[in-house]
């Protein structure tokens, strides 16, 4: 039985950070995704993941990313990118975290995040306002480990008093999924807001996956989201005031299907 729900906050509560990183790789003539490769390699020990853990400062940080990108015959000063973190709220997400929270699961935030990175005073409002709604908040740069380390998913369900499989973890990251998932999580890669309130909302007591429109088997029929959380209790969260199926929702008929699903 799943007792608690577990987020993401950059790409899940908030939109991702990716889109500002390929605005400035067009605007500045870089190849498209470079950011995410100088962050993709050694990605265990490089500057990003010693800045999330806090063993760095945003300074050094600035001078190590830029001589790892330098390296990728890019030079890119981490100042610019940190500069590109700040990503809008997704209310659709918040509503359906509050939903959640109301339906009596336990919620969790789990943030590879850095010291000090929300700098305006109405952003940081925001953020508090949002973050008090979590029963925990896993932050990298105050524990000292990372998504994917293993030991950071054990912090959250200690902190939250669950074991692994009675939980859902929702990231966009599959990179973080992954641990998650060994360990018994039922996992979401979250795409979209509407794909992820369609996942949630299509899992059910005991399912070990929720129904992605990816998994589908070829000859599988179309039933529609509501068939599908009939008999869930996850089944009655949906986006206020907006349509069950439409324009961005997986449509589980097949994978040759021409709507948005694939």
């Amino acid at each position: 039985m799943k007792k608690a729900v577990l987020w993401d906050f950059g790409g899940v509560i908030l939109s991702s950070p990716f889109e500002a990183f390929n605005r400035y790789e067009a605007e500045h003539g870089l190849p498209t995704d470079f950011i995410r490769s100088v962050n993709a390699t050694n990605p265990h020990h490089n500057a990003w993941a010693h800045l999330e853990r806090g063993d760095i400062t945003a300074q050094q940080f600035d001078e190590e990313f830029a001589d790892e990108s330098d390296a990728l015959g890019h030079r890119v000063g981490g100042g610019d990118v940190l500069a590109l973190l700040a990503g809008y709220v997704r209310p659709d997400m918040v509503d359906l975290l509050d939903q959640v929270k109301a339906a009596g699961y336990k919620v969790a935030c789990l943030t590879n995040n850095i010291a000090g990175e929300h700098v305006t005073s109405e952003r940081t409002a925001t953020i508090i306002e949002i973050m008090a709604r979590f029963d925990v908040v896993v932050e990298s740069s105050k524990v000292g480990v990372r998504k994917p380390e293993p030991r950071f998913y054990e912090i959250a369900c200690e902190m939250l008093g669950v074991q692994p499989d009675e939980c859902i973890f929702l990231d966009d990251l599959g990179i973080n999924l992954k641990p998650a998932a060994a360990m018994g999580m039922t996992t979401i890669k979250v795409l979209t807001a509407e794909q992820a309130i369609t996942d949630l909302s299509a899992l059910r007591p005991g399912r070990s996956k929720p129904r992605h429109s990816t998994q589908v088997t070829a000859r599988q029929p179309y039933r529609g989201v509501r068939a599908l959380g009939r008999r869930s209790g996850l089944g009655r969260f949906r986006p206020s005031g907006r349509r069950v199926l439409g324009r961005g929702w997986p449509c589980y008929r097949w994978r040759g299907c021409r709507c948005r699903c694939g």
